[in-house]
């Protein structure tokens, strides 16, 4: 746990990381698929916390650089829509940069920052919390999918889920909209849900965005490896994969995966786990909406879908949802 001798008096931080059983049990569970695959969340240990700050300044991904300046622009707009004093809770929220931008604006009574990586989080949120000293920040360190609310009292006033990023394109469309119904769930009756989607675009646009002329991407998916080695005392060498990313354009999905480059096998706390030479580790999805597409979800959900913000050339698009 992050020392606290250094905390601006405007931050809490309490961590609620789950147990290293759980998310041993979670891995090896994955890996013993026979597509193999590993939960996306355990791209962000510090060093992938650290490459995915790299990736969001890299030349072909547009989806940051396009999101917060939509925020930027109708911040006033977002504002109005979140309403006085409420408190912003961003599941995810790694280094609590977007919400900068709207800060100013909304003057939410409480930002609550919700973050597997607790020293990565923590380190956001004395930041933070010294650029805006009159910001009361309540971080949690915890796995936003799993109950925390359950362990947590929240500051009071009108919820507001802000979950930009287009993270919800991580999951299966039907598990996103369970997570849409969990935070209607989260945000009561009065609350809102502020949600960036990234939306369908040109195949050409988007394999250049996940496969990066400076290797970036690459490093930050080879990652994940070491990250799932500290987690189970396991030997993956990142030197034996590669990395391989496309666009499904069937089911409207990046696909990241590691490939291995040859017959090997992989020791993990006891267990082996075996890999032809071509077989892949499914590493992330990430699925395009259309606005249509976006909207059936939220409908499916029990939202409304109140206002929609997108760039000029519709790379991207911010949603503002409330309780149907």
């Amino acid at each position: 746990m992050p020392a606290t001798s250094t905390e601006p008096d405007n931050v809490v931080f309490q961590d609620q990381k789950p147990a290293l059983m759980e998310s041993r049990a979670e891995l090896l569970a994955g890996l013993q698929m026979d597509q193999k695959r590993v939960n996306p969340k355990y791209f962000y240990d510090e060093r992938g916390s650290e490459l995915f700050e790299q990736i969001t300044q890299q030349q072909e991904y547009y989806p940051t650089r396009t999101e917060m300046a939509i925020l930027a622009e109708y911040a006033t707009e977002i504002a109005e829509h979140c309403g006085d004093d409420c408190v912003m809770i961003e599941p995810g929220s790694g280094n609590s940069e977007k919400v900068r931008l709207l800060l100013d604006s909304v003057q939410p009574a409480a930002y609550v920052p919700v973050d597997i990586s607790a020293e990565f989080l923590y380190e956001s949120a004395v930041r933070l919390g010294r650029e805006f000293p009159w910001l009361n920040i309540h971080a949690i360190c915890a796995d936003f999918s799993e109950q925390w609310q359950d362990r947590t009292k929240l500051p009071d006033g009108r919820r507001i889920v802000f979950y930009p990023g287009s993270t919800i394109g991580n999951m299966e469309p039907q598990a996103a909209q369970i997570f849409l119904s969990d935070l209607r769930q989260w945000i009561g009756s009065d609350g809102g849900i502020l949600i960036g989607v990234d939306l369908h675009k040109s195949e050409t646009v988007l394999n250049a965005a996940y496969n990066d002329a400076s290797g970036v991407t690459a490093e930050f998916n080879l990652n994940i490896l070491s990250s799932v080695n500290e987690l189970l005392d396991g030997d993956f060498s990142e030197d034996a994969f590669s990395h391989h990313a496309f666009y499904n354009t069937k089911l409207k999905r990046i696909e990241m995966h590691l490939v291995s480059k040859e017959s090997q096998t992989v020791k993990l706390n006891g267990s082996k786990i075996e890999f032809d030479k071509g077989e892949t580790l499914h590493t992330e999805n990430s699925y395009k909406y259309s606005l249509q597409d976006f909207s059936a979800l939220s409908d499916a959900a029990g939202l409304v879908l109140e206002k929609s913000w997108l760039d000029k050339n519709e790379l991207f698009s911010v949603h503002y949802l409330t309780v149907a």
